[in-house]
Formats: structure tokens, sequence, C-alpha cells
């Protein structure tokens, strides 16, 4: 068990080492759904759920495979959980909000393959986080998922308004705000001290 307290592992997974503008995992949900904060914000929330689930059922694959010693498995064994939570949530939202489920489209279930949610138990193993504080790293890079969403939508929405020169619109805006994104959180890197 690693000696960092809750918060700072909360702060390190969201804005230090955030996992899409910092790390650059979760790149696809990311430029593919972030076109407006009402889909970002749901698309953020149905990210944190399944991180936090992955988490909590990764800590225990983690302590099982251990126990056996049949670590070799745990990769594996991760992406069924990851899998499996996912198809929980996509079906939960087909069912109660079928509207959501229109604007999320294949990016829901891209969740799936979505390396942020399998980065995130590898490095909560790597880490040897106790059950807690997985699950506040998870909180943690789930916010912080879901504030990369926000920003970007944010000024994708606002950027909508703008008058763009023709050679910057589209993909090419999208690709350079999110450059712009990454640049300032850079500057957040010094403050995770040694935990990385």
């Amino acid at each position: 068990m690693h000696a960092e307290s809750l918060p700072s592992i909360f702060l390190n997974a969201a804005i230090v080492n955030n996992f899409v503008l910092a790390m650059f995992l979760g790149i696809c949900p990311f430029l593919g759904v972030s076109s407006k904060k009402e889909t970002s914000w749901n698309m953020g929330l149905a990210v944190i759920f399944v991180l936090l689930v992955s988490s909590a059922a990764a800590f225990g694959i983690n302590w099982l495979l251990v126990n056996l010693e049949l670590e070799f498995l745990r990769l594996i064994c991760y992406i069924a959980v990851i899998a499996s939570t996912v198809q929980l949530v996509e079906m939960f939202v087909k069912r109660y909000s079928p509207a959501l489920f229109r604007s999320l489209g294949i990016f829901l279930p891209l969740i799936t393959t979505n390396c942020a949610v399998l980065g995130l138990a590898l490095f909560q193993t790597q880490k040897e986080y106790d059950f807690i504080q997985s699950l506040v790293y998870a909180l943690g890079a789930g916010a912080g998922f879901t504030l990369a969403l926000m920003l970007m939508a944010g000024l994708r929405e606002r950027l909508a308004l703008a008058r763009v020169p023709d050679v910057s619109q589209g993909a090419a805006l999208t690709l350079m705000l999110a450059g712009l994104l990454s640049l300032a959180f850079m500057g957040f890197a010094g403050l995770g001290g040694s935990h990385g």
C-alpha cells in the first residue's frame, strides 16, 4: 500500500496526470463526443461509472490472481470485466434514456475499447493501491476525463459561433484545440511530485 493521501491520489489522477490531456488515453471519445456540453457531461458520467466498477473489479481480480499465482491472466480478466460493465451501461442507457443513447451513438460501446479504462486498472495494480485508494483513483480519473470533455465541448460550442478561416475548420480546429488544452494541462506536471 502506498502512503499517498486520498486527496493527492484524486488530484493527481484528475489534473496532474489527466488521462486524456496528459497521458493521451481515451482520445477517441474525447474527440468524438465533445461537440456539445450535454452529450459530453453524459458521456463523462458513463465513463465515471465504468471506471469505478472496473476499478473495484480489477482490485478483486488482482487479489485473487495473486493468491492463486495466476498473474499472467490479469490483462484478459480486466478486459472481460470492462466489456461486461460497458454492456450493462449501454443496456441501462438504451432502456431509460433512448435520446441519450442516440446522442452518444457508437461512442458508448467504444468505452469498452477506451484505453483509459484499461489503463486505470493496470495503473492502480502497478501502484499497489488498496481498495479505497483504487476507488479514489478511479473517481479522480473519471472526473479528469469529464473535465477534459467539458472543456473541449465548451470551446467547440463557442467556436461554432465564431468566424474561423476555412483552412482550420472541422477536424483541424478540433486537433489544435486538443493540443492547446494538453499544453495547458502539462503545466501541472511538476505538481505530481515523485508519484508520477
